[in-house]
């Protein structure tokens, strides 16, 4: 029965630690992936730079495990926002509740310096379809085809941030000792961009380019892939940088879990370890 209680205490521990260290590696990631756009705003949208102290980095302790990426990422966010001695959060999470239906929203609500901010936050992965058009912003999509960058933003420009204007939102507001026409809109839009191999070296004009880490391909291109060894994260851990400490397989051991993702229309994101012990990060999509 002793033996029992310390095997149980033990894997306790070493599960809390295994997730702790899993949450560090996915919060390093968030905070590593640069910002969408930098200075410049696109279709009116402005970013909100985070003011922070490198010296004094937060560190996210174990909490829920079972959020959904994004969720995760709307708290990482809020962890770096609360560190800020500049910052003074208002609302997270703000419901606009009319005749007890949910209508929106707002993801958080602060007072910076002297001005005051409303928040939507964005972390998006996107892979450029350089056959899909000529507009260089229409050609960015989700890896399954059913996301894309220019819904994204006119989703932003056109429901999310204009439900500050709202009568409800208004009265919610005026409850927290704010007027909504002293509060700005903002978004902080993170992104990992993926390209094809015939896009190497392109330049983007309306975006980052430090967001562009890695390409994508189809099956056909990955089964040349012979000399490597693979690894598929799962959705939480799409946020990291690729690592070594994970179990790699050979082509003919990954090929049965990346032809199921294939056959039920899915894009997985992978890793990959190429002869010499070079990491890269990519989709292999279902579409190409």
């Amino acid at each position: 029965m002793f033996v029992y209680f310390i095997l149980l205490i033990y894997n306790v521990l070493y599960n809390n630690t295994f997730l702790q260290m899993s949450l560090i590696k996915r919060f390093t990631g968030y905070s590593n992936t640069p910002a969408l756009w930098k200075s410049n705003s696109i279709q009116e949208l402005n970013q909100f730079n985070i003011p922070l102290n490198k010296n004094d980095e937060p560190k996210p302790s174990f909490t829920n495990v079972h959020l959904r990426l994004g969720k995760l990422v709307e708290q990482f966010v809020f962890l770096q926002l609360e560190a800020q001695q500049s910052i003074q959060m208002i609302a997270k999470n703000l419901q606009i509740i009319q005749d007890k239906i949910t209508i929106g929203e707002l993801d958080c609500v602060f007072k910076y310096l002297q001005d005051y901010i409303h928040l939507e936050i964005v972390y998006k992965f996107y892979l450029y379809d350089d056959e899909f058009s000529e507009n260089e912003l229409d050609n960015w999509i989700g890896p399954n085809r059913k996301d894309s960058l220019r819904f994204k933003l006119d989703k932003l420009k056109n429901k999310q941030l204009p439900l500050l204007d709202h009568a409800t939102t208004k009265e919610i507001l005026n409850d927290l000792s704010l007027c909504h026409q002293d509060i700005s809109s903002k978004v902080l839009f993170k992104a990992q961009l993926f390209i094809p191999k015939n896009c190497a070296g392109m330049v983007f004009e309306k975006i980052n380019n430090e967001c562009v880490i890695g390409y994508y391909m189809g099956m056909a291109e990955f089964k040349k892939r012979t000399n490597c060894e693979f690894y598929m994260p799962n959705k939480l851990d799409w946020l990291i940088e690729p690592h070594k400490g994970v179990e790699w397989l050979s082509l003919g051991d990954f090929m049965p879990c990346l032809a199921l993702e294939i056959s039920q229309s899915r894009s997985p994101l992978c890793w990959i370890k190429t002869p010499d012990g070079k990491l890269e990060k990519i989709f292999v999509v279902f579409w190409r």
